[in-house]
């Protein structure tokens, strides 16, 4: 059976512009893993709150980084895809791109793929965590897509890398120059959420943000908790770049809405360090594995000003893994994995003990 492999990510508008933006924004927003609210009132916000003030706004961040190739997400998706490709083509499979929202979409991805006749697909979400809003959003519309098929395809994801050593080690080479001189302080920041999605992601409905330190580790209760995959993502980073604990920090942008989001939040973090004498900061995105706007406009251009505003000298935002070759590399095995005649396991760690119950960390 040939096989192929579909990388996928968020996407991005077709162009600049408010219209562009407006279309993207109400596919992303309409959603119901994005915006989890009752269907009527979701249409209600989008229509009158949310479209024709945000449409705008961020046509005018997207401007800031837009390059002459288009969408820096696109950009660099599109390295990977070819970068990866090169890496599989001696074997004659396939690389494809589907973005969940905007183009190209993952229906057109999984038909190039049946046109270069693959009876086999390998997902690869290029989400680190876990989160219904991303990696189950992007995972329900291949199960859908595949479903229609008259010859449904076989398919095998990519489970969440988030501590995966491919993962870690590149993000830590990459990062590793911004260390040198070493700042005064280093921020993990991760896309945020709001608090509703990590809690309803514990099946048991008494761990995820109701118990002390319930992302210290990963147990039955949070093993697809958003939260606590971006706790260790942080940690494992940490230790891979010798960083003592007093040194670094957690926390979470992009918040949307007056709902209760994921704590603490970065521009309430960055404000906090400049006030306290921290001059120097480097911010690592784990949450992202290609630089987009939440990189480098949010982190880079907005939090980089009110960073200094707030008494800080510089803020360094650490470029994500794009295509480097690290991260090529790291994603190829990773891909592996996944192939039947493979001949290791995806998965090996110690047992972690959390509320009477065992998980195995992936190493």
């Amino acid at each position: 059976m040939k096989t192929g492999i579909l990388l996928s990510n968020l996407g991005s508008p077709d162009a600049p512009r408010a219209p562009e933006v407006r279309r993207y924004l109400k596919q992303f927003l309409s959603d119901d893993r994005v915006l989890d609210i009752n269907p009527f009132l979701r249409w209600l916000l989008l229509q009158f709150a949310i479209l024709p003030f945000r449409s705008r706004r961020s046509a005018k961040a997207y401007a800031k980084i837009w390059t002459k190739n288009g969408s820096p997400l696109l950009v660099h998706g599109k390295q990977l895809r070819t970068a990866l490709a090169q890496r599989f083509q001696e074997e004659g499979i396939p690389v494809v791109l589907g973005m969940r929202y905007g183009n190209p979409s993952i229906p057109r991805a999984m038909q190039e793929l049946r046109e270069q006749g693959c009876d086999g697909v390998i997902v690869v979400p290029l989400y680190p965590q876990y989160a219904s809003s991303s990696s189950g959003s992007a995972l329900q519309v291949v199960y859908e897509t595949a479903a229609r098929l008259w010859n449904t395809p076989s398919l095998t994801v990519l489970p969440p890398f988030y501590d995966r050593p491919e993962f870690i080690n590149a993000f830590a080479e990459i990062g590793r120059p911004h260390l040198n001189p070493v700042p005064d302080h280093v921020l993990f920041s991760f896309h945020g959420l709001p608090a509703r999605h990590v809690q309803k992601s514990d099946n048991s409905g008494r761990w995820c943000l109701q118990q002390p330190n319930c992302c210290a580790q990963i147990c039955e209760e949070n093993r697809s908790c958003y939260s606590a995959q971006c706790h260790h993502s942080a940690q494992r980073l940490a230790q891979a770049l010798e960083i003592e604990p007093e040194h670094w920090s957690l926390s979470f942008q992009s918040r949307l809405g007056r709902d209760r989001w994921l704590q603490p939040d970065t521009p309430s973090v960055l404000e906090a360090l400049a006030r306290s004498g921290k001059r120097r900061v480097v911010v690592f995105c784990p949450a992202f594995v290609a630089d987009c706007l939440e990189t480098l406009e949010e982190i880079a251009i907005r939090a980089n000003a009110e960073f200094q505003e707030a008494g800080g000298k510089s803020l360094t935002l650490v470029p994500s893994l794009n295509n480097h070759p690290a991260w090529v590399s790291g994603l190829e095995t990773l891909v592996r994995t996944q192939f039947p005649s493979y001949g290791g396991t995806s998965e090996s760690g110690s047992a972690i003990h959390c509320a009477g119950a065992s998980h195995s960390i992936p190493a």
